[in-house]
């Protein structure tokens, strides 16, 4: 029965979880990186490069091995989502940046997240797999990311108002999803889970800290305006826990390599809602009136 749900069914769950995501989306959504080029650039450059590199650093800092190792890398390449949008709403950020990013991830995500699981294989796994970047997983991610999201796009286009009426049930429908694989992923490999709690944790909450940091500070540094860094914090930080756990579990076939994300789709409302919280609360400084002599 277990082996029927991550086979058939959690597929078919992240289907809907990312036909929701397409729903969202337009193709002017895609386009829109033209309004935003210096934002983009810099956001999805931190997504693809620097995170990497950040959370490879975490790995062997907390000196994690094996199958563990590969799924904290498998979380990082994977990219943010409705969740991402969310958040970036309650903090005031450029949403409609966030739902770009999003777009543009979600694509780059299908090609970039095979090379990054490749990689991490054979640095932490060697001989001891063969995913590698083999034809049919690679077929598999690109099917499960982009074939549902290009349906939901076309349907958000053909059948407006059914879309918009579908939002909200498919919203729900999505939490199910990744309350269902969180359940799912850490059940199955429970004892993992237990011997490896605090290593998993504090990487998780800080891949998170770190991300919604990187995010915010380097778009900054680029001049780029507050909200959409605080678009691109949001983008960069929250990563689609649900897409990796399914990943780990039905297209690579490996249990354990699913706790680390399926921790983090628990923890990371804890740095996401504090982010939230202090990007709410901070304004744009007030230009004092010059005074005027003789007044």
């Amino acid at each position: 029965m277990a082996s029927l749900m991550f086979t058939m069914l959690l597929p078919l769950a992240l289907g809907l979880v990312m036909f929701g995501l397409g729903l969202t989306l337009t193709v002017a959504d895609f386009a829109r990186v033209l309004k935003y080029p210096k934002a983009a650039a810099v956001a999805l450059t931190c997504q693809i490069v620097v995170l990497p590199a950040v959370c490879l650093g975490l790995v062997l800092a907390f000196r994690l091995q094996g199958a563990l190792a590969v799924g904290v890398m498998l979380l990082v390449a994977s990219p943010g989502g409705i969740t991402a949008n969310l958040f970036s709403h309650l903090a005031g950020g450029d949403v409609a940046l966030n739902i770009t990013l999003t777009a543009i991830n979600s694509l780059l995500a299908a090609f970039t997240l095979p090379v990054v699981v490749a990689l991490a294989t054979w640095r932490f796994l060697g001989d001891e797999a063969s995913i590698g970047l083999q034809f049919g997983k690679f077929v598999q991610v690109l099917a499960i990311v982009l074939v549902p999201v290009a349906i939901g796009v076309w349907t958000r286009h053909r059948f407006s108002a059914w879309a918009d009426a579908m939002r909200q049930p498919v919203k729900i429908a999505s939490a199910l999803v990744l309350a269902l694989a969180t359940v799912g992923a850490l059940t199955q490999s429970f004892d993992v889970f237990a011997a490896n709690m605090g290593r998993l944790g504090g990487i998780d909450l800080l891949l998170c800290a770190l991300s919604l940091t990187i995010g915010y500070v380097v778009t900054r540094l680029f001049r780029v305006g507050r909200r959409q860094s605080i678009a691109s914090a949001m983008e960069i930080g929250l990563h689609n826990s649900t897409l990796a756990v399914i990943v780990s579990l039905s297209v690579i076939g490996d249990e354990v390599m699913a706790v680390p994300a399926a921790l983090y789709g628990v923890l990371m409302f804890v740095p996401a809602g504090l982010a939230s919280y202090l990007f709410s609360r901070r304004t744009e400084p007030i230009v004092a009136p010059v005074p005027v002599e003789g007044r």
